[in-house]
């Protein structure tokens, strides 16, 4: 008698191990899968261009249009139209909004702030970022 309450003693245990180890087995398995990459993120910045969140230092020569966070920044394209030695013209949201300012100065499009470092020929230096966080 003693015998046969050991073996399902044993089969117990044996099936509680089985268990821990199908749930490490699945845990390791997901872990594996966040960690190389397999579950992305729906949208990134590398999809979306390094300006896609309001943060970002570029050189750009006109026409460009940078990508920008639409549900951010209230439109999703900044359209840089022309760039001379004295200015710099810019649109966004279709063309609602636009300005130009000259080199060292500002312009704000709803809460995305664009700041017109310098301009060389052709190239202006621009800094993007969000007046809120």
């Amino acid at each position: 008698m003693n015998r046969i309450r050991r073996q399902a003693t044993t089969l117990v245990t044996t099936a509680g191990m089985r268990r821990r180890a199908a749930t490490t087995a699945v845990t390791l398995t997901m872990a594996g899968a966040l960690g190389f990459g397999v579950m992305t993120p729906v949208a990134s910045a590398a999809n979306n261009g390094p300006c896609y969140d309001g943060r970002c230092k570029i050189t750009v020569s006109a026409p460009k249009t940078i990508k920008v966070d639409s549900r951010k920044f209230g439109f999703g394209k900044l359209k840089i139209t022309s760039i001379s030695s004295r200015s710099v013209k810019m649109s966004a949201a279709d063309g609602r909004l636009s300005g130009s300012t000259s080199p060292g100065g500002t312009v704000q499009f709803n809460n995305l702030k664009i700041w017109v470092k310098s301009v060389s020929g052709n190239k202006a230096k621009l800094q993007l970022f969000p007046t809120r966080y």
